[in-house]
């Protein structure tokens, strides 16, 4: 059976925190490879500040350029905009049944886990992969793993990763004030971000 990861999200943009993440899953859970799966955008939110599916898809290719256990993953990034997790998982199970999937997130994620659209469908089609964020207490995270693996007979395993307190929308934030955002992300994404001043403020360093 094979193991592949999935590290979704907006990635707006894509930060070394989204990286150590897929690396250490990779190592850990010796997984064949890591799908970077950027998600659509809802059509109600075509208007939102940030940046274009289309940037949001290169920074990633940028990011991940050279990593051979790395791939970019265009499963959810498409005209209708935002797709379930469960029907991600469905498709993609379907396309390779001769793999196991192991989708990655955040604590952040973990505690609002169970107001996903049916939680049930996703443990039944992955292994879950908790990792430690925004420094929330490691006996937080620990009890509600515990809830769901009593809730929804999950397979979920607690990722060893640095826990850096870093956020898509910190870095924005940073750029719009013109401070550096220098190794808070590649350096290539960086140079993408302020040559195409995606977030608003063109900065020099």
């Amino acid at each position: 059976m094979r193991k592949v990861g999935i590290m979704g999200g907006t990635f707006d943009p894509i930060h070394i925190g989204h990286l150590i993440l897929g690396e250490s899953a990779w190592e850990q859970f010796s997984l064949e490879k890591v799908l970077f799966m950027p998600s659509g955008n809802p059509p109600h939110k075509k208007d939102r500040h940030g940046a274009s599916d289309e940037q949001r898809v290169e920074m990633v290719r940028r990011a991940i350029e050279g990593n051979d256990h790395f791939e970019l993953s265009l499963a959810e990034m498409h005209e209708q905009g935002y797709v379930y997790t469960k029907e991600t998982l469905k498709r993609l199970r379907s396309e390779h049944p001769d793999t196991e999937y192991y989708f990655i997130m955040g604590a952040d994620s973990v505690l609002t886990f169970h107001t996903w659209m049916c939680p049930q469908e996703i443990c039944d089609q992955c292994v879950l992969v908790a990792a430690v964020r925004n420094q929330m207490p490691v006996q937080e995270l620990d009890l509600q793993i515990a809830k769901l693996r009593m809730m929804y007979d999950a397979d979920i395993r607690k990722l060893e990763s640095p826990n850096l307190d870093i956020s898509s929308h910190a870095i924005r934030e940073r750029f719009l004030r013109g401070e550096s955002i220098r190794y808070y992300v590649p350096e290539p994404v960086r140079t993408y971000i302020q040559d195409g001043n995606i977030y608003g403020i063109r900065q020099s360093s």
